[in-house]
């Protein structure tokens, strides 16, 4: 237990109560501690009776059977996996950034689940992260199953089409899909290829509770540039002029 006590306490901040969040609304229904009819995100009840906290919930919580047991299994390798890395490695030091990511994504499928009616969003909240960590590694290597491999960019769709053809599925991974790609449309795309203004700029009341860790951080994965030490300089930009002799030495 300490072993697993560790490990969790060594998952960054989000990625660790994301994912705990998951697990515990999730065995909390299964075992009919709470109804799961009050966490998963209904028209009716959100909107007219203001239960807001299904907003919430219906992201955690996935109805546990038979048959979708592998899914959620599958859903929670892929929770971990990618929100780990896009926090360790893309947003690294910037814990504001991420949340604000978090926040518009899982705002984007609330949207979309009360205007197509749907109860569970675990499918197209992961997949939205997923599509996010892709788009900004597009050239990595992944792997999937049968040991078949390509580049990162084409993972969202292959799970999309996988799950269209084995369970006749595929519209939650394709949903998915489409909030990330706004994300990263309106946060990249738009501002730097299109030259329009930046809409997706963390607000500065995330910066005031999660405040950057350090100074230097990556900017997606791009290292930071080190200042080069200049020649015959010292560490106050000053001529290094040796440390000279005393006359008659």
């Amino acid at each position: 237990m300490s072993d697993v006590r560790d490990w969790f306490n060594s998952l960054p901040f989000f990625t660790r109560y994301w994912l705990l969040c998951t697990g515990l609304f999730t065995l909390i229904g299964r075992f009919g501690l709470i109804s799961p009819r009050s966490l998963i995100l209904t028209y009716d009840r959100f909107v007219n009776n203001f239960e807001i906290w299904r907003a919430a919930t219906s992201v955690f919580f996935y109805p546990l059977s038979p048959g979708t047991g592998f899914h959620f299994l599958i859903n929670c390798y892929f929770l971990y996996n990618y929100s780990l890395r896009l926090e360790r490695v893309e947003y690294d030091g910037r814990p504001a950034d991420y949340c604000f990511l978090l926040l518009f994504n899982w705002i984007c499928c609330v949207v979309i689940g009360l205007l197509g009616e749907f109860y569970v969003l675990m499918d197209p909240m992961v997949l939205s992260i997923l599509y996010v960590w892709c788009q900004l590694n597009k050239d990595v290597i992944v792997n999937f199953w049968f040991g078949t491999q390509f580049k990162a960019m084409y993972l969202p769709w292959v799970l999309f089409a996988f799950n269209l053809i084995i369970s006749g599925g595929g519209m939650m991974e394709l949903f998915g899909i489409l909030v990330g790609h706004l994300y990263i449309f309106l946060k990249f795309k738009y501002p730097q290829e299109l030259g329009g203004p930046e809409l997706l700029k963390t607000p500065k009341i995330l910066e005031s509770y999660f405040p950057p860790q350090r100074a230097g951080i990556r900017w997606f994965g791009a290292p930071p540039q080190r200042a080069q030490p200049q020649p015959n300089r010292n560490m106050f930009g000053g001529h290094n002029w040796g440390q000279g002799h005393v006359l008659g030495q």
